[in-house]
Order: C-alpha cells, then structure tokens, then sequence
C-alpha cells in the first residue's frame, strides 16, 4: 500500500469516529427531548375535577339560582301589592270625586223634596221625584258613599263643621241639636262634614 494512500485512511479514521459521535450525541438528545415532551404535555393538561369538586359547584350554583328566583318572587309579588294599592286608591278618589259631584244635587232635590205642599206631594209626578232622589242614594251606596250620624252625637270636629253654639235645656253640652246639612264619608276619608248647631 502507498503511503499517500495509508495517509488518507488514518486521516479518514478520526473523521468517521466524530461523525459517528456526533450522531450517538444526536439520538440521545432526541431521546432526551422526546422524554421530555410527554412530561411536558402532561404538565400543561388540567386535571378533571373531582367529583366532589362538581358537586360543590353545582350546589353553588343551585343556591345563587334559587337566591335569585326568590329575590325576583319577592320583588313581583310587591309590585303587585303596590299595583293593588294604586288602583284601590284610584278608585276611592274617583268615587270621591263623583260623589262630591252628585251630593250638591241630591241636597237640592232634597230641600226641593221637603217643600212641596201636602197637595202636590199625592201627585205621580212627585213620587217620580221621590224615585230620582232614592236612585241617587242608591248610587253613592254603591260606591260605599254613607251619611254621616250627627243628631245626637258629640261633637267631633273631624267629621262634623258647628255653624253655631245654641243653648239647649235638658241636654248635655258639646252634642249636636241640629243637622243642617248632611255629612258624607267613604270609608275613614270625610268626603264632606257635617253642618250642625252644637249645645252649649
């Protein structure tokens, strides 16, 4: 063999060993890295939650729903207690407002009624008049409209109105001798007092 020859296989030797350790090197990295990954991946996937964990959550949920749903219960039902209330309300002052409408008319036909002369009152006419009159106390009944009692009784300046302090013999003072004109209420509201003579 020549010794050029032999010179490029010495040299050719030590280039193959690197290369072949280069290569070992390169798989063991892999492997390495490959080792790796399936820890890697592993680490970065959420564990599933327990059951116990699911169950608390849920109950959780179930309580906030269920605070809700009766929160908004609450809230309905007092929207339609207020709602109640309005239209009571707005029933009873347009009562109010009728009945302080009807009541100047029923006082007329009233003092019209109580001065028609014996003769006149057998007339078909009259009892007609008679029939309006009692139609019209029918309605303010209706509307739970009612008259104030006044002859006889003491004197209470939230549902009565004195026009005068007259002397009374055998009766006791502060009691109403004389109803001049008839007082009206719809259940505690005094629509109008009642004009009366109180004894002294």
């Amino acid at each position: 063999m020549s010794e050029d020859k032999l010179a490029n296989e010495e040299v050719a030797a030590p280039e193959a060993q690197a290369s072949e350790q280069e290569q070992d090197q390169n798989i063991t990295a892999s492997r390495a890295e490959g080792d790796e990954a399936p820890a890697e991946a592993e680490s970065g996937v959420e564990a599933e939650p327990t059951l116990e964990e699911q169950l608390a959550e849920a109950e959780s949920k179930a309580a906030e729903y269920l605070d809700g749903w009766q929160r908004a219960r609450a809230e309905f039902a007092n929207a339609r207690k207020r709602l109640e209330r309005e239209r009571s309300e707005a029933y009873r002052m347009a009562a109010v407002d009728y009945a302080k409408k009807l009541l100047p008319i029923l006082d007329d036909l009233g003092r019209a009624m109580d001065s028609v002369p014996p003769e006149i009152a057998q007339n078909q006419w009259f009892e007609g008049l008679d029939l309006v009159n009692r139609k019209m106390v029918s309605i303010l009944e209706s509307l739970d409209v009612q008259q104030i009692e006044a002859l006889g009784q003491p004197f209470d300046p939230n549902i009565h109105e004195a026009l005068a302090l007259v002397e009374a013999d055998g009766i006791e003072s502060g009691l109403v001798i004389e109803e001049l004109q008839t007082g009206y209420r719809l259940g505690d509201r005094v629509i109008r007092p009642t004009l009366v003579n109180v004894s002294t």
